[in-house]
């Protein structure tokens, strides 16, 4: 019997080219795909995960690589697939990577520089208060944000203040916070995939706001990196045992070195506009998923 795999692929700003291309490739090593299968649509019965008429529990693989549309419904029912299927990324990979505070705290642990950065309990404001006085400028981060969504910059212990009742509203159990690292508001995004380095490109911040994100009103120029940042990215990746990573570093002008910011599991592949610019990793990326995909279910297969 054959090896078959499930996916769910973001169709917009390229994307549905890019699945296209995958399953293409993936089916001249005998691989076949199915596609769209949207968690958010499936069920659990007698022990399967039902979408259609596919029981996504006994395919080879799940291929997840969709940011934009994820529900809790569907990361819970990844969860339970993860337990008997290979996904990429595995569900602990993707996880931690989800979460600011583990992955920084990972990280650290593990000898990469991160920003300097405190986890206090909601009811500890003094706590707060001190390491303001410390820092003098901080960013709040949800810990479960992506896209720059939900990021404060607190430059004073008054608008700390003005912020903290907007926060206790929220019912955090916790706030997340991070000193705020003095750069040239650009960043590097380094893709990983599989271990290995696949391509690089900046982005910039707009001009009247200090997050590079794109959807916060950053820009995406051509970057070039250095061994420093390729190694740097390589290790962070690997510490959160991660298969596909982008990860986001800056150089800390303060501290004079590269800090890593975020590790991204679901990074996007440059759109068409981007490749315009010069942005030509998609198809080693792509060839080094499809590589990767089918090593993990020739292994599945051998037990």
């Amino acid at each position: 019997m054959g090896r078959r795999i499930g996916m769910w692929m973001y169709s917009n700003s390229g994307g549905d080219k890019i699945e296209k291309k995958i399953v293409k490739k993936l089916k001249e090593r005998d691989i076949d795909v199915i596609t769209g299968i949207n968690l958010r649509h499936a069920i659990v019965k007698k022990g399967h995960i039902l979408h259609g008429k596919t029981k996504v529990d006994e395919l080879d693989l799940f291929f997840s690589y969709n940011a934009g549309e994820q529900t809790q419904y569907q990361v819970y029912l990844y969860e339970a697939l993860s337990r008997v299927i290979p996904t990429i990324n595995s569900f602990e990979a993707f996880r931690l990577t989800e979460d600011k505070f583990q992955t920084s705290f990972l990280l650290q642990h593990h000898g990469i520089p991160t920003p300097e950065f405190q986890l206090c309990h909601r009811d500890d404001s003094k706590q707060l208060n001190r390491i303001m006085k410390k820092w003098s400028k901080m960013v709040y981060k949800p810990t479960d944000g992506w896209g720059g969504v939900g990021l404060t910059k607190i430059e004073n212990e008054e608008m700390l203040n003005m912020l903290m009742p907007f926060l206790n509203q929220m019912d955090l159990r916790f706030f997340y916070v991070e000193k705020f690292v003095k750069y040239d508001n650009t960043d590097f995004r380094v893709d990983i995939v599989d271990g290995k380095f696949v391509g690089c490109y900046g982005r910039k911040a707009g001009k009247r706001d200090w997050r590079t994100n794109v959807t916060s009103g950053g820009s995406v120029f051509k970057r070039e990196p250095n061994d420093e940042v390729v190694e740097l990215a390589i290790k962070a990746a690997e510490v959160c045992g991660i298969d596909i990573a982008g990860v986001d570093i800056i150089y800390d002008q303060e501290r004079e070195e590269y800090v890593v910011l975020e590790v991204n599991g679901i990074p996007a592949f440059a759109t068409p506009e981007q490749e315009k610019m010069g942005l030509d990793f998609n198809d080693r990326k792509i060839d080094l998923i499809v590589d990767l995909i089918d090593r993990k279910t020739r292994k599945r297969k051998k037990k």
